[in-house]
């Protein structure tokens, strides 16, 4: 008998029988398959790019443009358009306004200014609601009762002629001076709530030419009457900007508090 039939019974009778046609199903599955062979010979893919960059929304609109003025202007105005229509709100004695800014002033559209000013004295608490005046504005070439100016601080003293401090606004006759230091960053009381501040100053002010004084606080964590002197404290009312609240005159007792502006403070457009 030859080596080579030895090798050959020796690795047969290794393996029982039934484990023979296991390993010739496995050399099977090892073997290249017809697909296999095909995917190696096929041509390669398209290659894979990166998406495209998303580009921006051509519908969305751009942000503000930044705020900025001059401490001194030179007093020259432009005026914003009448309201349209009749425009009048309440009942009773009729005054007709306009609205002024500055020119200088940028980033504040005269329009949104003016019609920030129509939408405080238009509010339904506002002084239209007691039945005693109607407000309404009107445009370039009309004789107004009174104007609402938007000032740099030093044409806010040069208008207003009392203490300079370039820091307030005021009422002198039938001027209505608001400082667009204040305008724009409102007052330590009023914290980041922007809208109720300009709400606040407008009817303060209009309210002094509607003859009304100043008023104290009512009581600890109440709302602050509309002709307190907000801007320099609320001695611990809450801020408010509306005349009338729960359909009634919200008022305190008349007298103004002595707070005196800080030096820093005085003439500082960016305070």
């Amino acid at each position: 008998m030859s080596s080579f039939d030895t090798g050959v019974r020796t690795a047969r009778d290794a393996f029982p029988p039934l484990v023979a046609p296991l390993i010739a199903v496995l050399l099977a599955g090892c073997a290249p398959t017809a697909d296999a062979d095909a995917r190696a010979a096929a041509p390669p893919g398209p290659a894979v790019t990166a998406a495209p960059a998303v580009t921006a929304d051509p519908l969305a609109q751009p942000p503000p443009p930044p705020v900025s003025y001059p401490a001194t202007g030179d007093n020259t105005w432009d005026i914003a358009p009448g309201e349209p229509g009749s425009g009048r709100r309440g009942a009773g004695q009729l005054l007709r306004y306009q609205v002024a800014m500055e020119r200088g002033i940028q980033g504040i559209p005269l329009a949104e200014f003016a019609d920030q000013v129509t939408a405080a004295l238009a509010h339904p608490q506002g002084w239209t609601a007691g039945g005693r005046w109607q407000l309404h504005r009107v445009g370039p070439g009309r004789r107004p009762d009174f104007t609402v100016y938007l000032a740099t601080p030093v044409t806010r003293d040069v208008l207003c002629q009392d203490t300079p401090d370039g820091y307030t606004s005021c009422r002198n006759g039938d001027r209505v001076v608001l400082n667009v230091a204040r305008w724009v960053k409102g007052a330590p009381g009023f914290g980041k709530n922007i809208d109720r501040y300009r709400q606040y100053v407008v009817n303060h002010e209009v309210g002094h030419r509607l003859g009304m004084g100043h008023e104290l606080c009512p009581g600890r964590g109440r709302p602050a009457p509309v002709m307190q002197q907000q801007t320099l404290g609320l001695h611990g009312c809450t801020a408010n900007g509306l005349p009338y609240l729960d359909g009634r005159r919200h008022s305190g007792p008349p007298g103004a508090y002595e707070d005196r502006i800080p030096p820093r403070d005085r003439g500082m457009p960016g305070d």
